[in-house]
């Protein structure tokens, strides 16, 4: 059984929601990732989503390109990536990691890496260093099933993004091929953009569960705060922060960058957990 699913039926047996941040790869410091993905583990994160740097992301808003243009100054590619995850894998060989990135950076480390010129290697190296899924935004369902069965062969998740403005039939796509959790955007527009319509998303779920059916809903794209979490919460199995947590470590020290990401995700773990059964006291100060 994978980590995703393992991480999600626990949390579902608990009565509780998945907190999944977002961090982009080697930022702020080129080689302080790993400690900053066990600060957030200890903090309450259940599932962590990797950035992989790329110099053209049309789904990041103006925080996350940032944080990318730094990490790629600073030296950090693919292979650089996988290898944050094997040293956290050291430690830690139970918290899922999702690496979240574009089709052009996959590619092209498949062309490097390949022995005879045949895709694969990325999602095989992947696996071997310790990642659980992948989430590559320009991607979509109609163009990859090729992809999602390597992955697969790999024992990879293939996660998939899902928008307002998603039809039924890119849904029932999304539905045929995605596996760990599926990832809605709760706005029209770039990461860390806009006003969050918690109304709209509690709206919005039924429709994407009838095609999904029991697999896991997060939501992400706008969560800047617990109250927000918290909302988003009651109706959605996970939710996903990210702009809101580079924007609160981009400026620190290196010494206060772990314990500020865990400071706040603290704060958002203790309003999701608010709403469980019991609450949840695992996760301390």
């Amino acid at each position: 059984m994978s980590r995703l699913k393992t991480t999600f039926d626990t949390l579902r047996v608990q009565g509780r929601k998945a907190l999944i941040p977002y961090v982009t790869a080697g930022f702020p410091f080129a080689d302080i990732t790993p400690a900053l993905l066990h600060g957030m583990v200890a903090a309450g994160a259940d599932v962590i989503e990797l950035g992989v740097p790329f110099s053209d992301p049309m789904a990041d808003g103006p925080v996350i390109q940032k944080a990318g243009e730094r990490a790629l100054a600073l030296g950090i590619g693919t292979a650089q990536v996988l290898a944050i995850v094997r040293e956290f894998r050291q430690r830690d060989d139970s918290t899922p990691i999702v690496l979240m990135g574009y089709a052009n950076p996959v590619e092209r480390y498949d062309q490097r890496h390949s022995t005879d010129g045949s895709s694969g290697s990325f999602a095989r190296d992947a696996a071997v260093a310790g990642v659980d899924g992948v989430l590559i935004v320009d991607y979509p369902p109609e163009e990859c099933a090729d992809f999602a069965a390597t992955l697969r062969s790999q024992g990879l998740d293939l996660i998939f993004l899902l928008a307002p403005t998603s039809t039924e039939e890119r849904i029932a796509s999304v539905a045929r091929l995605a596996s760990g959790y599926v990832y809605y955007v709760s706005l029209k527009g770039v990461t860390g953009a806009g006003h969050l319509d918690t109304d709209a998303v509690a709206e919005a779920l039924p429709r994407i569960r009838r095609h999904v059916g029991a697999l896991p809903v997060g939501v992400g794209f706008g969560i800047r705060d617990a109250d927000t979490a918290r909302a988003i919460g009651r109706t959605a199995d996970a939710v996903v922060i990210g702009s809101r947590l580079i924007q609160l470590i981009e400026d620190q020290p290196r010494e206060t960058v772990v314990a500020t990401a865990a400071g706040f995700l603290r704060g958002i773990r203790a309003a999701l957990d608010a709403d469980a059964p019991a609450a949840s006291s695992a996760y301390g100060a």
